[in-house]
């Protein structure tokens, strides 16, 4: 029996049924294109076109010149600031601020919707609800104030010290109190508000799941361990991806606002080093520098974090 001539496949192409028409597509969702439209030119011109500038770290920038007039210098800025006497400090500083606000503020919103998730009297829990809710609202501003007026020397909480024959400290210009400053007001103000997300994950969850694990005698704390928190795992993982991916962005506003100049040895951070080196000093090409190099750890730190989720979980961003 002849055996049969093998089957080829390349070179063949697909029939025209299986090409991809683009352009056929589009027009047929046009609608969805058009309301992705707005989303795009924003991100065009307020993200990508203004990365042009960038190139001013490479650069010895003058404004008369313009960027492209300006002489290319190439890693000079990076090098200098890399050599620079203050970097080690900004590095510490910036890098410890952030992981110990991370350390603190990440787990907390996930306990606060767990323990919310499971109060029975609904009036309570909305009371409860809007009142670590409201704090997010304020602005920064007024929370610094907040903060000058309870721990100054004669604030609300060194008044309270001293009643008990304790010492009044001077938190403000103690160098030691600032990052619990700086950590304790972000979990008073965020920490309601970040549990948001959580607890719409927890409202997602079949109750039949917690009516079966009540009838086979398992406890709140057991239904929470194998019930609550893998539904919520995903999110849990997503969004810390997402919060070291921005862990060298730690807050400008705050940081600038509640330092002074007793506690700069432990609040000057990169955002307020780029601010007083590129605005107040108009040391633009130098400042940009440093906020590429900040950019460029926090991509760095966003890529491999996501990777490592990833192949622990299967879950990640991309």
């Amino acid at each position: 029996m002849p055996t049969p001539a093998p089957i080829l496949t390349r070179g063949i192409e697909k029939p025209p049924k299986y090409r991809k028409n683009w352009w056929k597509l589009i027009k047929q969702n046009w609608e969805l294109y058009l309301f992705l439209l707005p989303t795009l030119v924003y991100f065009l011109i307020f993200h990508y076109w203004p990365m042009y500038g960038v190139q001013i770290a490479f650069r010895n920038f003058s404004p008369a010149l313009g960027i492209s007039g300006s002489e290319w210098v190439g890693l000079e800025h990076f090098i200098r600031f890399f050599e620079s006497y203050n970097f080690w400090t900004l590095m510490y500083n910036t890098l410890s601020l952030s992981v110990l606000q991370l350390l603190i503020t990440f787990p907390l919103p996930i306990v606060v919707a767990l323990m919310l998730n499971q109060l029975i009297f609904k009036r309570y829990k909305k009371f409860v609800q809007t009142i670590i809710y409201a704090p997010h609202f304020i602005s920064v501003v007024v929370l610094v104030g907040m903060v000058y007026v309870f721990f100054s020397n004669n604030g609300l909480i060194n008044n309270f010290l001293m009643i008990f024959g304790l010492d009044s400290i001077n938190f403000l210009a103690d160098a030691n109190w600032f990052k619990p400053l700086y950590v304790g007001s972000s979990v008073w103000q965020e920490t309601g508000w970040a549990a948001i997300i959580y607890l719409a994950a927890l409202a997602a969850v079949n109750p039949e799941l917690h009516e079966a694990a009540i009838v086979d005698g398992a406890s709140k704390f057991q239904r929470v361990l194998h019930i609550d928190i893998p539904a919520i795992l995903p999110i849990m993982i997503i969004l810390l991806v997402l919060s070291v991916g921005n862990i060298m962005n730690i807050g400008f506003e705050k940081a600038y606002l509640l330092q002074t100049p007793l506690n700069q040895s432990s609040s000057e951070i990169i955002p307020t080093y780029v601010y007083k080196v590129g605005l107040q000093q108009a040391q633009y090409s130098f400042a940009a520098a440093v906020g590429l190099f900040n950019a460029m750890i926090n991509l760095i730190l966003l890529w491999y974090v996501n990777r490592i989720a990833k192949r622990i979980s299967g879950q990640g961003l991309w």
